[in-house]
């Protein structure tokens, strides 16, 4: 089975987000939706995620589901917003509690902010199937970038987060709170043990110069020509490479705002007293 993946990139965040459905006037599923974000004005704009509303209503689609592939670091998530204007229903990893409890505790969020994954509709676990109208759609827990990292296999395409991007990319950091570039190794292991002919889609691409992006590969190429982990690098080596280029990076521009508005499922903190939503900058935190 290959499904249709209509694929919108946001160029602002290098993020890439997907619609995954079988047939115009069938069931879809939204994979990592984006909301703008204004870091120099605080000022959130839905431009992106109309841009797939506007796909879903044009195609006749219904929305069944609204996948994250985990409490991204470098965007906002446009879930809560895109379930009260199309429906459906937001699901992640089920170790997001793990996320949670990590960053209610460097944010210092407020008493009632809950840790079970609660601001989610559903938590999902590995090995679980998800139901898109006919189709099927199966989830593959895949932790290492964080915790709650989950892939998604429908038919002959993978949905994989941050755990690989395109061959000349290679693989995502391991050094954010609950990171291991061991167990990411395992991880994309599992993911390059599909079939050669698998399509693989990506989350993000920093396409490195003179190439445009791109977020579709397959596991023959990525097992060829992936820079970080093709055939032939065994574990010992990825982490020895993935921990040595990881303390050199930067943390993203975003994570600050994001994490704390992604683990509530895309949904802003709740409103002080003067009706504004505030979020917060832990010094010397991370």
């Amino acid at each position: 089975m290959a499904p249709i993946v209509t694929s919108f990139f946001d160029p602002d965040t290098w993020t890439v987000s997907h619609v995954v459905h079988e047939k115009q006037g069938g069931a879809c599923a939204i994979v990592d939706a984006v909301l703008d974000y204004d870091a120099r004005s605080g000022r959130t704009r839905t431009t992106s995620a109309d841009k797939l509303a506007v796909f879903v209503r044009d195609n006749r689609l219904q929305v069944a589901w609204i996948l994250e592939t985990h409490a991204h670091a470098d965007h906002l998530s446009a879930a809560h917003y895109l379930r009260g204007k199309l429906g459906g229903k937001i699901a992640i990893g089920a170790a997001i509690t793990q996320v949670q409890a990590t960053f209610k505790h460097i944010f210092n969020l407020e008493p009632g902010f809950q840790t079970d994954g609660r601001q989610f509709d559903h938590l999902v676990q590995d090995g679980e199937t998800l139901a898109i109208g006919a189709l099927e759609m199966r989830a593959l827990s895949v932790p290492g970038h964080t915790p709650a990292c989950m892939a998604y296999r429908l038919g002959d395409a993978v949905f994989v987060g941050d755990t690989l991007f395109m061959p000349d990319v290679g693989t995502a950091r391991c050094d954010f709170p609950g990171g291991d570039a061991s167990v990411l190794y395992r991880s994309v292991r599992k993911l390059l043990d599909f079939p050669p002919e698998t399509r693989l889609f990506m989350c993000h691409d920093y396409p490195p110069a003179g190439r445009s992006p791109a977020w579709e590969t397959t596991v023959a190429e990525q097992r060829a020509r992936n820079i970080h982990v093709h055939d032939g690098v065994d574990e010992e080596e990825f982490v020895k490479m993935r921990t040595a280029r990881d303390a050199t990076l930067d943390m993203p521009n975003l994570i600050l705002p994001s994490v704390q508005v992604n683990i509530r499922a895309g949904e802003m903190p709740p409103a002080e007293d003067n009706g504004v939503s505030y979020l917060k900058i832990p010094l010397n935190a991370l």
